[in-house]
């Protein structure tokens, strides 16, 4: 198996001048939406899919980060915010209506713990996947093998080291889950406020409609 195949079989794996040349291409395409007029939200879009490849919706504020873009898989309404990283040795798969506040790192590589093996310059990536409808919070840390489930919030500052089932509000580091989600929490937009009688009466017709 030569290394790409290595690296896609989430084996260990060497960067040579194949895989560089993969993150080559990439590059081209962080370096224009990097640089481009941050006030042309039409051309960003346009870069975005153009990164993403499929997807339906996605949008990101740049800067952004990624090794490969290809091996990023989103779903519709995508968004992240400022200073977004994904490391995508591995895939990542995201589900639809997923939001992520700035500074989300998601980390798929990774490195051999004992420094004789990591100096032989042997890396990998393991697959992170994230639910439907799942919101992380700013300065959140995913690393690699993590599984968020769907309709879950990740609150700020998180490192998240092991899965997250759907329907909770999880923080911390190490991240733990703090408690579900109810039906009780629709009528909430932050901690005791609820929403005002205008913009509740636009959500049921939202939700009517959908």
């Amino acid at each position: 198996m030569n290394n790409i195949e290595r690296r896609d079989a989430q084996m260990p794996y060497i960067s040579d001048g194949a895989v560089f040349e993969e993150q080559k291409k990439c590059r081209m395409i962080l370096q224009r939406l990097n640089t481009v007029d941050r006030s042309n939200f039409e051309e960003i879009g346009k870069i975005v899919k153009e990164l993403f490849g499929k997807s339906e919706g996605a949008f990101l504020n740049p800067p952004f980060y990624c090794d490969y873009g290809s091996h990023i898989e989103v779903g519709k309404n995508f968004f992240a915010n400022y200073n977004c990283m994904i490391i995508d040795v591995a895939k990542v798969k995201i589900g639809d209506n997923c939001q992520m506040a700035p500074n989300v790192a998601i980390y798929t590589a990774g490195h051999p713990v004992h420094p004789a093996s990591r100096n032989t310059a042997y890396e990998y990536g393991i697959e992170v996947t994230i639910g439907d409808n799942v919101w992380l919070g700013g300065n959140t840390v995913i690393v690699p093998g993590v599984h968020i489930g769907s309709n879950t919030v990740i609150g700020a500052g998180s490192v998240v080291t092991k899965d997250i089932p759907d329907w909770v509000i999880a923080a911390g580091n190490p991240c733990r889950v703090i408690r579900k989600i109810t039906e009780e929490d629709r009528k909430f937009y932050f901690r005791d406020r609820v929403f005002d009688q205008e913009a509740w009466n636009h959500m049921e017709q939202m939700w009517k409609e959908n």
